[in-house]
């Protein structure tokens, strides 16, 4: 099982409806990105983090663990926007390196700041709606939304292959470390060619099997799923009306 995953059944904000959940996470997720607002994506990234962390139970460090992901790549991206090589100083910073400068201005430090700001709040939600709701209800809360089927039923299938694909590559490369597959580099690269065949081959072989077995079970187009009712509660519906009230009014 993913990490992801394994915090989401252990989250105390579990068994919250799950529709309050997607609907809070998707609308503050659309008023930061729009809004491009420092304010707005200061205050979205602590409320989301006291949600999952204090209101949730997801451990600190496995958070900041998950978070510092995006954050490597949000770093190398804005980077561009803050260094610049050019002939004239500007105002932040300059480097001289012969008839050149490597600069940087006051106002590319402030839109790199505020773009990481926003897309790192961005992240912050998408991680409050999946360590804090399992699959099958979100797959649920997306029906209740009226999403076409097909579309609901093909994430359900990816989300499972993922586990199956997991699984597969994980006895692959055991056993080509018992082999000493993976002894130097030449080796690697030729063991990861050789599990990448590997992989594609079994994938398709569990997806026919896997279509057999559903054929078996009397497979109409539909898959259904069961899952508990959990109620919205008014309380909760009036706090996430309120709090997209705030981020609208100071973006």
């Amino acid at each position: 099982m993913l990490l992801i995953d394994k915090l989401s059944y252990q989250s105390k904000l579990r068994y919250v409806n799950a529709s309050e959940k997607l609907v809070y996470a998707v609308l503050t997720l659309v008023l930061c990105v729009l809004s491009r607002s420092l304010r707005v994506a200061v205050l979205v990234f602590a409320v989301n983090g006291i949600l999952t962390v204090g209101k949730g139970g997801i451990p600190l460090s496995r958070y900041i663990k998950l978070l510092m992901i995006p954050l490597a790549f949000l770093a190398a991206g804005t980077a561009a926007i803050v260094v610049n090589v050019s002939k004239d100083p500007l105002d932040a910073f300059a480097f001289r390196i012969g008839n050149w400068y490597v600069t940087g201005s006051t106002a590319g430090i402030h839109q790199a700041v505020t773009l990481c700001a926003t897309a790192l709040s961005a992240v912050t939600c998408l991680y409050f709606l999946s360590l804090n709701t399992v699959m099958t209800d979100i797959l649920g809360a997306l029906k209740k939304l009226r999403l076409p089927y097909l579309l609901i039923e093909l994430m359900l299938l990816i989300y499972r292959f993922i586990f199956v694909l997991f699984k597969t590559a994980s006895a692959i490369t055991m056993s080509q470390q018992a082999r000493l597959g993976n002894r130097d580099f030449r080796t690697r690269v030729r063991s990861f060619g050789a599990m990448g065949t590997a992989l594609f081959i079994l994938a398709l072989k569990r997806s026919n099997a896997l279509y057999d077995a559903m054929e078996s079970r009397c497979y109409d187009g539909k898959i259904r799923v069961l899952s508990r009712a959990h109620p919205a509660k008014a309380g909760e519906i009036a706090a996430i009306v309120l709090f997209e009230l705030i981020l609208f009014w100071i973006s």
